[in-house]
């Protein structure tokens, strides 16, 4: 007979007296062993060992951090993790974290406010992080934002939000994808490219649309008024509806996100243009659905889960006491050349279609 749920005898978790009773030795060997201390003999390690296996003796990690005076927790405050590349680095983040021995405690906020994220972080202080991940930052108005000095810091992003000198800096290099994308539209032959940009309070937006300008300047072409959305398909249709608006047309537009120019190319095509004919169209990002678009996106590609693997690995040997061999590093980005771009149909008059 099956025991249902309501009437099944609860499993007394096992102890570690369990364990040493099972091992015939003391709780303060079967500690030692636990917490991998010195001065224990190998056969009564091994002994204890296989005690635990028996029983299936799962230690208290509350316990031990009392003995050990380690959590082995890594705290992450995460920004629009519903989007492909901070879901795509969050899952980089857990799997390190894992293989090295540590859990992850996370906080998600879509708030950009220095107050609410200084809230997440003391929040993840309280539960006795060792270190702190600061994932897709944001630009904030005021004061460093606090952490202790005994908790290691990695930001994954394009610049430091805390006081601390030593405060780890890995990011994907997106001020050059924004020259790249640039560069690109402006070799074609358009005499400007316009820009579609992500959040204002977004680092991310900031970088690429640096790049974006800097480049213009540089060839001397005008710098056309920016419009901005929110990093959804939906955002980029509005945007680029937009855009349409504007005196002169675009031949050509850099897009701050592969999703935003899906839905850039979609209301181009409302508005009976196409792709690249028309309007070249360059993204950022190169999400997996990028290349097998009816018209395959020519992007920026960036490897976010190469920038959290690196990050982290640098964060565990920080919290670990040892010190990383350089802060800041940039992981270079990629051109993905596709179907989205092309010359201007007719130079002379690109910039009066």
């Amino acid at each position: 007979m099956t025991v249902g749920p309501a009437t099944r005898r609860a499993r007394r978790a096992v102890s570690m007296a369990d364990v040493a009773a099972h091992a015939q030795v003391s709780q303060k060997t079967v500690s030692r062993v636990v917490n991998g201390e010195p001065h224990v003999r190998e056969e009564v390690r091994l002994r204890v060992g296989a005690a635990i296996r028996d029983l299936d003796y799962r230690p208290n990690a509350a316990a031990r951090s009392l003995v050990t005076r380690r959590t082995r927790r890594i705290g992450v405050v995460a920004l629009g993790t519903s989007l492909y590349g901070p879901r795509s680095a969050l899952t980089a983040l857990e799997s390190v974290a894992r293989a090295d021995g540590y859990s992850l405690s996370i906080r998600r906020t879509e708030d950009t406010g220095r107050d609410r994220i200084q809230s997440a972080i003391d929040s993840l202080l309280g539960e006795g992080i060792e270190g702190l991940v600061l994932s897709e930052p944001m630009q904030l108005e005021g004061p460093p934002l606090r952490v202790r000095s005994d908790v290691a810091v990695l930001t994954l992003g394009g610049v430091q939000l805390t006081g601390q000198e030593d405060e780890i800096l890995v990011g994907a290099d997106e001020h050059s994808g924004g020259r790249l994308a640039t560069e690109h539209l402006i070799g074609l032959g358009h005499r400007t490219v316009h820009h579609l940009a992500g959040p204002a309070a977004w680092v991310s937006s900031r970088l690429r649309r640096e790049g974006w300008e800097e480049v213009l300047v540089e060839h001397g072409a005008a710098v056309p008024p920016i419009e901005t959305g929110d990093w959804s398909p939906r955002s980029g249709h509005a945007a680029m509806t937009r855009l349409l608006e504007q005196s002169p047309a675009p031949t050509a537009v850099f897009v701050a996100n592969d999703q935003m120019a899906i839905g850039a190319i979609s209301a181009l095509a409302a508005h009976g243009l196409s792709t690249p004919e028309d309007v070249s169209v360059v993204g950022f990002d190169d999400i997996d659905v990028s290349e097998f678009q009816p018209t395959p996106l020519t992007t920026i590609r960036q490897e976010f889960s190469r920038s959290a693997l690196q990050g982290m690995n640098q964060l565990i040997h920080a919290i670990d006491g040892e010190t990383p061999e350089e802060l800041h590093h940039r992981v270079p980005v990629s051109f993905a050349h596709r179907a989205t771009t092309a010359p201007p149909l007719d130079p002379r008059t690109s910039t009066a279609r």
